[in-house]
């Protein structure tokens, strides 16, 4: 029996910064790159660039440096046998024209050093800079393998220039996130004793006035009406609570004042809405994601969370990566932050409660396809690593 090589990875990404879908794909990586390396014979030891390295350290026993500390991202480079650039929306300018530059020049240090770099599932764009073109362009020409996780993030490489038969479209990594044992029991035990359906709603601030969150507690008033508890799930801390804060502060609140009537008018009873707090490891929100009935969702992990236990789901699309994940499912963003019309999406949201059933079993064969190919990329950097040996 052979003995078990050791291989250094570094894991680059949006990691120590409380964001329960960043904290997923993360999670989901470490767990892939385990199972694929235990299966070829090599054991990995990663090493994260961390916005909080002592908490990534402890929630997930590995270990971490800053990130934006470059003596230590060169120090983890040199020891390493190779970069991963690790999902999400890393290269878009949406947020912050500063992403892109980062997370390519910490791309572009590992090249410089000879190590061997690789895109696992990443969602590209929007970039709307064209000056970015030639720099995405550039350096991932220098990648060892490349995966992203929709057609249009392949689609959009391609536009600026990278050869289409280097580009794999893979799944979301945190489409492969397994419940804990115990999690799975909690959530089961959760949802048999609920008294009435438990509809989870992840919200987080984007237009200036608030006016989605507005509209979104208006819609919830009415669909509260149907008997339902409302259980708002906050995905990055601290801003997601503040925001269901305000939600549910609003359906408190009658609408009386704004001329509205009937279950649109009445305010919702406090004991009916109730806000998941504190929550930062990703398991443990998928935990009370599967607890839930039906997901409405503006984060995009909220949506892959649902999709992963098979809990239907509801989107709000504030960016393109909210649009193309639900395409992957045949489906489309029920309403988008732009624009939300509060009883048209109550209206959605009762009518797919009603038909919860028949969504799952529609959805379940290209769910579960997805969840099967999420490891792929895991599958093929450690396999590139143990042919380089």
């Amino acid at each position: 029996m052979g003995s078990t090589v050791i291989q250094r990875i570094v894991i680059s990404g949006y990691y120590g910064f409380d964001n329960s879908g960043d904290e997923a794909v993360l999670q989901s990586i470490l767990f892939a790159l385990e199972e694929q390396g235990q299966q070829q014979g090599i054991k990995v030891e990663p090493i994260v660039l961390s916005g909080n390295p002592a908490r990534t350290t402890e929630m997930y026993g590995v270990r971490a440096v800053p990130r934006m500390k470059i003596g230590a991202v060169l120090g983890a480079l040199r020891e390493s046998s190779g970069l991963i650039s690790g999902g999400g929306s890393l290269l878009q300018d949406a947020t912050s024209s500063r992403t892109i530059p980062y997370y390519l020049a910490i791309l572009k240090l590992a090249q410089w050093l000879r190590k061997p770099t690789f895109i696992y599932s990443q969602g590209i764009g929007p970039v709307n800079k064209q000056m970015f073109w030639p720099w995405i362009r550039s350096t991932m020409s220098k990648c060892a393998y490349i995966s992203v996780r929709d057609e249009e993030s392949a689609q959009l490489l391609v536009q600026m220039g990278v050869k289409t038969e280097r580009i794999e479209v893979v799944p979301d990594p945190v489409l492969g996130l397994p419940l804990r044992a115990s999690g799975s029991r909690e959530a089961a035990d959760a949802a048999s004793s609920a008294d009435q359906p438990v509809i989870g709603v992840s919200v987080r601030p984007w237009e200036a006035d608030r006016s989605e969150l507005a509209a979104l507690a208006d819609c919830l008033r009415r669909v509260s009406a149907a008997a339902v508890s409302i259980r708002l799930l906050p995905f990055h801390l601290p801003m997601d609570e503040e925001a269901s804060e305000y939600v549910a502060a609003r359906m408190a609140q009658t609408a009386g004042g704004d001329g509205g009537a009937g279950a649109a008018a009445a305010a919702v009873a406090p004991s009916s809405v109730t806000i998941a707090r504190g929550i930062t490891h990703p398991q443990d929100m998928i935990a009370e994601v599967a607890s839930c009935d039906l997901v409405i969702g503006m984060r995009l992990h909220s949506l892959i969370y649902a999709a992963s236990q098979h809990v239907p789901m509801v989107g709000i699309s504030y960016d393109p990566k909210i649009d193309h994940f639900m395409h992957r499912l045949g489906m489309e963003p029920a309403a988008s932050t732009r624009s939300i019309d509060a009883e048209k999406l109550s209206e959605h949201v009762l009518e797919l409660l009603a038909a919860r059933d028949k969504w799952r079993s529609q959805k379940m064969t290209a769910i579960d396809n997805l969840k099967a190919q999420a490891q792929q990329p895991a599958q093929q950097i450690i396999n590139y690593l143990r042919l380089k040996l």
